[in-house]
């Protein structure tokens, strides 16, 4: 209560309050429309909403970040249900929830950034590509299929559908509203005036695609929310929760928590570039979100992770505490108890072309271009992991990036570049050594060295080794010995070379 009090004495409701209802307007269509892309009801993705800004907003480590139901997280959590069943999703995300605040309190909240960006956006992009197309079939008002690559070869026969619909098939109608909310987005994003920049696209989408289907009374699907929030509340069973040691159930409860603390903490790593506020307390951060996840957990609600687009709104709209992150919450809490009916208004064919967009977008052409500065491994690393988590699953497609990943650090250390520069007659010698030397490397040096011949004149430049390992260390070491009873005069950078090697090896 007195970490509470100090936010709201020491903020400004001039700033917090519009900044909250700001982000406020644009969770509202993602809590639900996520909540319908995972295979659960939109009143379990606005209750993951209340969580994350009301309870994680107050305990952060992130005072800007804004914690909801993640895009990312849809597609496991609907493996999930579609496995073992609406039930089970809640005793494996309070396991995972577990999982992160057991890494916060043992400070691994920077470990989970030492991930090769290659797999990130690989991964997103991967994600992308599969809410993409199984929205796509949801805003038609047409059934997902089960496997991501099932749903990107039948676009074309639901848009055939659409565009020619059979009998009493209403997916025409679906198809015009979720048209309309794309462009309606689309649109209101490119051409708003200055003066409404804040109000959302997704929200406009959504509010010109509802009155269209209101005003026609379109028999298309709505949002269908309990009358009573507490109904929507599903508690872990005591048969579910001995299921959670079975190896594929806990599994899953690793990548929930792997994919949201990585998603958490690189949105907080992008949110402190937007502001120049109090930084990131990652280990807090993870705390936090293991929290929220334990109580969404309990609940049944949706994984959550901080999100990066309502975050940098957050900042956009003025905010400058946490007040801001935990004010959207109430409001959240405040429209589902007040205002029930509202919701069922909105069709879901609405929802899906705002994750349609969202999936669009996380596909970002603009981290391919970044990727491709560093050559042509980190493009093979990205394309196998976003193919991998399309053609087989999320899980797959992410170890096959680690494992790509692993087999470029053991390149980049086994390579060893030595170049020998004769001058005045063979009377100098230099030798050039550039890259890694290690142990593997350790029979090419020493054929190398053997060949230098006694009585020279020799200079050996290490400045460019990366890192020199102890096998290598001590054979330099003899050979210099050796070179020298033999008469050679050598020149050798020992001090700059010991110091780098206390160092730790960065690639």
């Amino acid at each position: 209560m007195r970490n509470l009090k100090t936010i709201v004495d020491k903020s400004s409701f001039t700033t917090e309050v519009p900044a909250s209802f700001v982000v406020f307007l644009v969770a509202l269509p993602l809590c639900m429309g996520i909540a319908i892309a995972s295979g659960l009801p939109p009143s379990r993705g606005i209750i993951t909403g209340i969580v994350g800004g009301i309870i994680v907003g107050a305990v952060s480590g992130s005072p800007m970040l804004v914690s909801g139901p993640a895009a990312g997280l849809a597609v496991v959590v609907a493996e999930v249900v579609q496995q073992y069943g609406i039930e089970m999703v809640g005793p494996i995300l309070l396991l995972a929830g577990l999982i992160q605040l057991l890494a916060g309190i043992f400070k691994l909240g920077q470990l989970f950034r030492a991930m090769s960006p290659a797999v990130i956006y690989g991964m997103l992009a991967g994600i992308g590509v599969l809410i993409f197309a199984s929205q796509f079939h949801v805003m038609l008002d047409d059934k997902p299929r089960i496997h991501g690559i099932e749903n990107l070869l039948t676009i074309p026969n639901a848009i055939y559908k659409a565009l020619f619909p059979i009998d009493s098939s209403v997916h025409h109608l679906a198809a015009l509203i979720g048209a309309t909310t794309i462009i309606s987005l689309l649109l209101w994003e490119k051409f708003k005036p200055r003066s409404l920049k804040l109000i959302p696209g997704a929200l406009v989408g959504v509010v010109i695609g509802t009155a269209i289907a209101t005003v026609y009374r379109f028999p298309i699907q709505y949002v269908d929310v309990p009358g009573n929030l507490l109904q929507a509340i599903q508690l872990p069973t005591p048969a579910s929760l001995p299921r959670l040691i079975q190896a594929p159930v806990l599994i899953d409860a690793i990548v929930i928590a792997f994919i949201a603390s990585t998603e958490s903490l690189l949105s907080a790593v992008a949110v402190d570039r937007l502001h120049t506020g109090p930084r990131t307390n990652f280990d807090r951060e993870l705390t936090a979100q293991g929290i929220g996840n334990i109580i969404c957990g309990f609940l049944g609600a949706l994984p959550m992770t901080g999100v990066i687009a309502r975050s940098s709104v957050n900042v956009e709209a003025g905010a400058k505490t946490r007040l801001s992150t935990i004010l959207h919450g109430v409001w959240l809490l405040i429209l589902v108890i007040a205002v029930p009916t509202l919701l069922k208004i909105i069709p879901i064919s609405s929802l899906a072309a705002i994750l349609v967009v969202t999936g669009y977008k996380l596909i970002e052409v603009e981290h391919i271009r970044q990727l491709k500065k560093y050559g042509r491994f980190p493009l093979v690393i990205f394309s196998a992991t976003l193919i991998g988590i399309v053609v087989t699953d999320l899980i797959t497609g992410v170890l096959i990036g680690i494992l790509l990943t692993a087999v470029l650090l053991i390149h980049k250390m086994s390579v060893l570049n030595i170049e020998i520069i004769k001058h005045e007659n063979n009377q100098r010698i230099d030798i050039h050594l550039q890259g890694a030397a290690t142990f593997v490397r350790l029979p090419k040096l020493a054929n190398i060295l053997e060949l230098v011949p006694p009585g020279r004149e020799l200079h050996v430049y290490m400045q460019d080794l990366a890192y020199i390992d102890h096998s290598c260390l001590d054979l330099l070491s003899v050979w210099a010995k050796q070179q020298q009873k033999m008469g050679s005069t050598l020149t050798m950078q020992w001090d700059r070379l010991i110091e780098r090697n206390r160092k730790p090896f960065t690639l």
